[in-house]
């Protein structure tokens, strides 16, 4: 893995586990995610940052691991930014409550790999 790879996995564990922390002590839910704006607006820019990470990963790293749902990840970050009015925050909020700690589960196998190999 290269060091920018790493560097991106790094920022995308962060970020994650920062945003999962949020979710807690702030009792976001999924039923606050359908219509509290102030909810949304803490959960997105986390997102965009994630999203925007596993993007610039290199292609020849997704490809090692085409087991992680990498387009789906970008392609979220790209939903909220370009899309933001039609925005399902019924999916957005399956994705923070119920995918996001499998995916950082993921990463966190993904960084420890690189631990034990580098």
């Amino acid at each position: 893995m290269s060091k920018a790879d790493a560097y991106r996995l790094k920022r995308v564990a962060e970020v994650g586990s920062l945003l999962l922390r949020t979710v807690r002590e702030e009792r976001i839910s999924k039923e606050s995610l359908q219509d509290n704006y102030r909810h949304q607006w803490l959960v997105t820019t986390p997102l965009y940052n994630i999203g925007e990470q596993v993007y610039c990963l290199s292609r020849d790293f997704k490809a090692l691991h085409p087991d992680v749902e990498w387009a789906g990840i970008s392609g979220l970050r790209h939903r909220l930014v370009h899309d933001y009015e039609g925005t399902n925050w019924e999916i957005v909020s399956s994705i923070i409550m119920d995918d996001l700690p499998v995916f950082l589960g993921q990463v966190s196998d993904l960084l420890d790999e690189t631990s034990e190999t580098g």
